[in-house]
């Protein structure tokens, strides 16, 4: 049986919560936020004790796994300080802010013998699974172009439900938390990024951050990769997509959660190919997917064989050097080289 602890009692904490009581081996033993009444209304909905303070948690009760589901600009500082009293740490997208936060949590988990697991849910979606499968079956051939779209769209209710949201110091905007995962997806796909050029602006919201964000990035393979993100879109969310291009193929994945194949064509159909759209396609109730329960099985099974993690530190922590590059590009207007320096981005800047 596997002890878990959260900390962080928001939406996504909830929905940890959920899946982790629907899983066998598995019993979720303790809660903490900072806020009282939140941490005690947890308490009372899944019955287990709560704490204010995260470390009086992990010192108090016996947890092998802290799933941290606090605001971005907090998973540094969370992971750093519990890091030296649990064994495994599940961390939300974006593993952090900055590249500096992000090394110094790897750098940590490593000195402490701690796991670090970072959620990308988003690659446990059956559609994606396909589209990863046909990709390390050379497929596509050479891939020259891969485009992903992240047209939401968010009120200014929700950037008011909490003073976090719309920050940069400790939430970033529509690139770096909603289309997180998008950007992980071009990534993936891709290979390591070689450039980017970008552009951003707030639109319609009244939050410090962009609500919209456009770039082109440059692969080390040469490829070319476009981001879209928006959640200004109105009246309600459209789509989160992904569409790769390559010298053999084309296949787009839509649905609002990359959930849904729209388009699967290769030179060289198999037979298998004639129900792929019907049979890894799937129809989920909200943007978060269905990833996150296939990600949270994957992760314990991980633990129980003491294996190594599939998405760790270091992988999450080359979508936070993207999204830092494009903040860059964005406040210099220029094209920014992976291997830079961060000197113009907000991202995760205290006041």
């Amino acid at each position: 049986m596997l002890r878990f602890g959260l900390v962080g009692c928001g939406r996504i904490g909830i929905r940890h919560a959920r899946l982790l009581k629907e899983i066998k081996n598995v019993e979720l033993t303790a809660v903490c936020d900072i806020n009282e009444k939140k941490a005690k209304d947890f308490s009372d909905k899944f019955k287990i004790p709560y704490y204010t303070d995260y470390i009086k948690m992990v010192r108090s009760e016996k947890i092998d796994v802290v799933n941290i589901c606090t605001p971005s600009g907090l998973h540094s500082e969370h992971t750093i300080d519990i890091a030296p009293f649990v064994n495994n740490i599940i961390v939300e997208k974006p593993i952090a802010l900055t590249v500096a936060g992000a090394d110094k949590m790897i750098e940590v988990c490593d000195l402490k013998g701690t796991r670090l697991f970072v959620v990308k849910q988003n690659r446990f979606n059956l559609p994606i699974i396909k589209l990863r499968e046909a990709i390390d079956q050379d497929r596509f051939g050479s891939i020259y172009l891969v485009t992903v779209r992240v047209h939401w769209r968010r009120t200014q209710k929700y950037y008011d439900m909490d003073d976090w949201h719309g920050t940069w110091a400790m939430d970033g905007g529509v690139l770096t938390n909603q289309a997180s995962h998008h950007i992980d997806m071009l990534q993936w796909i891709l290979g390591p990024i070689k450039s980017v050029s970008a552009m951003t602006d707030t639109f319609l919201h009244n939050i410090e951050v962009e609500d919209t964000g456009v770039a082109i990035l440059r692969a080390r393979s040469g490829a070319l990769g476009i981001i879209e993100a928006t959640t200004n879109t109105s009246p309600e969310d459209l789509e989160g997509s992904v569409n790769v291009y390559g010298s053999n193929g084309t296949v787009e994945i839509g649905g609002f959660a990359m959930n849904r194949i729209v388009t699967w064509k290769f030179d060289k159909m198999r037979e298998s190919d004639n129900d792929v759209i019907e049979k890894y396609s799937e129809n989920p109730a909200d943007v978060y997917g269905f990833g996150h329960h296939a990600y949270l099985k994957n992760v314990i099974e991980n633990i129980e064989n003491n294996g190594s993690p599939l998405i760790d530190g270091i992988e999450g922590r080359k979508t936070v050097k993207i999204i830092q590059a494009i903040y860059e590009s964005a406040e210099t207007g220029k094209q920014i080289n992976l291997s830079f320096d961060s000197t113009k981005s907000k991202l995760g800047e205290k006041k």
